[in-house]
């Protein structure tokens, strides 16, 4: 399976972080998990973040790091890394976190920085922002990004961040809200 980076046309670099996703993926398997991207849709699914589901998900509760073991923060950068597989759907668990406001965002822009994400992560949030201009969070993320390029290949749909706002029961097309 193709990379992120190779859909994108960018290069992708040597990453602490997915050093460390690696290595606690194999302290705290998941079954069903083929693969790293996978185990991170487990992990996020466990963290109560469920916009996506591994469909290969079974009833097993194993045990599974802890935010202070990894973070919310870095498990969102490890799914916008290029280095990931190219699973557009994934990219929707990164920012239900943001949306959710389940992280602290200083130290979400620091480790986007480091482990070079403020392409994906901008791109994301200029998106968002077409959903909640006065979301505080994708605000702060596209201010401090907002000097990265774009891409030439839209990474995500801006409709894949949000759902349909429900009225009288039915679905309303003409109002979406960011998923949360």
């Amino acid at each position: 399976m193709k990379k992120l980076a190779d859909r994108l046309g960018v290069n992708h670099h040597v990453s602490p972080l997915r050093f460390k996703l690696e290595g606690l993926k194999r302290d705290y398997p998941l079954s069903y998990a083929r693969n790293l991207e996978e185990w991170m849709v487990g992990l996020a699914n466990d963290r109560g973040f469920k916009v996506v589901q591994s469909p290969l998900r079974t009833a097993e509760c194993p045990s599974l790091p802890e935010p202070d073991q990894l973070s919310n923060e870095e498990l969102a950068v490890g799914m916008c890394q290029t280095e990931c597989l190219d699973i557009p759907q994934m990219l929707r668990l990164p920012a239900q976190i943001i949306s959710r406001k389940s992280i602290d965002i200083d130290m979400l822009l620091l480790v986007a920085t480091r482990e070079r994400a403020e392409r994906v992560l901008a791109e994301l949030s200029r998106q968002a922002i077409k959903l909640d201009p006065q979301h505080e969070f994708w605000r702060r993320i596209n201010d401090s990004f907002a000097d990265r390029q774009g891409f030439s290949s839209p990474i995500l749909h801006w409709t894949r961040l949000a759902e349909p706002v429900m009225k009288d029961g039915r679905c309303h097309a003409g109002k979406w809200r960011l998923v949360a």
